[in-house]
């Protein structure tokens, strides 16, 4: 077998790869890239965020040109089912590849295809699809393998009427019925995306709330509207066993409820993609669902073994990856990590409408003893939600109630993940450029949703002052 070596092997071609590789490159490194399916990318591209998002998008697209009051009549019978609407998808997947692929050719980083596994430390063995094998020695590895959904071994996943997130890929029809179980993030967005389908959705619901870690009325507000569109939501459940049939599923709860639909999405929880790849006997710990315990620095048990993305777990974000991908790459060859730029991180969460939240919630703040105050900005009064017709939603800020500090930004519908960062960019400001008044002194266009901020500070400075306000 021959064998080679380098200065960086990182294995995997999803954001956090791509972000450790053009780091290590541009810093003058000779960089190899592993990557075993057939394209760069990695699950983001290929069947996790561009595809749910850009399904997200056609179906949003054709509800709004349905219900708009121009096209109404006409456009009462215009039906498209799953797998068309998933077509849209193949576009932005084919562009980002070929962008992506162009980013490595241009930084000198070799891309080799095959399946990774560590002989040793700094001993990379490559596997390609013919069975070919060659070896990698390398001074420091940076694993960027991603996660796939966790399968319970009581539930059979080879059952066509058994879906996950990468199964539900593969749907060629429309379901009438659907049970989600698991109403995390992809429970959650998979449930608006089916039920503006109009498909009959359970999001059957393990914990006491939905999405327990973002603020309270938001979870109120995503609780709210979904129950609204129609999904039915049952908190505390869990399942007992599963019962497949030719023509459906039926799961059986713990409560005694069966619920009988034509197809089970299961949404409860991942596991990183480490089997197979002789971490542990390169002596790299894995936790119990196969994720790679780091340290603040994104090193392993290994110092020399970084891990980056999915496979360390939360907050398992693609934005979040590349950016750990950059800091293992930085504390690799410069021995620093910049901690401070992964403080305040934003949530994106693409139900429809959507929420996007940076910084403390109110239940956070509260425990900590924090003087806060709110300022509200309903869209139902913004020109530009009414010009749009989404007046759903709102934006919150959270300050400090003597400095006016900023600190924490939610928001619920249209374009919340877009609007957060207006916010994101003045709390990442230093002492007084961190305030309250930027947003109040602060001309924003008109009409715009960015306006939503001099409403909402306008609000909770008026109140904080006790003045009588139209805001």
């Amino acid at each position: 077998m021959d064998e080679r070596t380098c200065d960086v092997v990182v294995i995997g071609t999803g954001p956090g790869g791509e972000g450790a590789a053009m780091k290590a490159a541009k810093a003058g490194k000779a960089v190899v890239v592993i990557e075993r399916f057939r394209e760069v990318g990695g699950g983001c591209t290929h069947w996790s965020t561009i595809p749910s998002k850009a399904l997200r998008q056609s179906i949003v697209q054709l509800g709004e040109f349905k219900t708009h009051p121009l096209f109404r009549k006409s456009a009462a019978h215009i039906n498209f089912d799953f797998s068309q609407l998933l077509k849209t998808a193949e576009r932005v997947i084919d562009q980002q590849v070929n962008i992506r692929r162009a980013f490595y050719e241009r930084n000198g980083v070799e891309l080799v295809d095959g399946a990774a596994s560590l002989s040793a430390p700094d001993l990379v063995q490559v596997t390609d699809a013919r069975g070919v094998k060659a070896a990698i020695r390398t001074k420091a590895v940076i694993l960027a393998v991603g996660s796939r959904p966790y399968r319970p071994p009581d539930v059979d996943f080879a059952h066509p009427r058994v879906l996950d997130s990468d199964k539900v890929l593969q749907l060629t029809s429309t379901p009438s019925s659907m049970t989600i179980y698991g109403a995390g993030v992809v429970g959650c967005e998979y449930a608006s995306i089916f039920r503006n389908l109009d498909v009959k959705v359970n999001l059957v619901n393990t914990r006491e709330k939905l999405l327990a870690f973002l603020d309270d009325e938001i979870i109120d507000a995503l609780s709210y509207h979904l129950r609204d569109q129609g999904v039915l939501i049952r908190h505390n459940e869990e399942y007992s066993k599963v019962e497949t049939r030719d023509d459906g599923v039926i799961l059986h709860l713990k409560s005694g409820k069966q619920l009988q639909t034509d197809y089970l999405f299961w949404a409860n929880g991942r596991t990183g993609n480490t089997a197979d790849m002789g971490l542990e006997k390169a002596g790299v710990k894995l936790d119990k669902r196969g994720f790679i315990v780091v340290n603040e620095n994104y090193q392993s048990s290994v110092p020399t073994i970084y891990a980056v993305g999915d496979v360390v777990g939360f907050p398992s974000l693609a934005s979040a990856a590349y950016d750990q991908g950059r800091f293992a790459a930085t504390h690799l060859i410069e021995g620093v990590c910049e901690y401070r730029l992964v403080r305040h991180i934003p949530t994106g969460i693409y139900t429809t409408p959507e929420i996007s939240s940076i910084g403390y919630s109110e239940k956070e703040l509260t425990q900590k003893s924090v003087p806060y105050d709110v300022g509200h900005a309903l869209f139902r009064s913004l020109a530009r939600a009414q010009i749009l017709g989404k007046p759903v939603g709102m934006l919150k800020i959270l300050f400090h109630r003597e400095t006016l500090e900023i600190l924490g930004v939610h928001c619920f519908g249209s374009q919340a993940s877009e609007i957060i960062h207006i916010g994101q960019a003045i709390m990442s400001q230093k002492g007084e450029a961190n305030s309250l008044m930027y947003f109040i002194n602060t001309t924003f266009n008109y009409p715009t949703m960015a306006e939503a901020y001099r409403v909402a500070a306008l609000n909770g400075y008026n109140r904080l002052k006790g003045i009588a306000s139209n805001r």
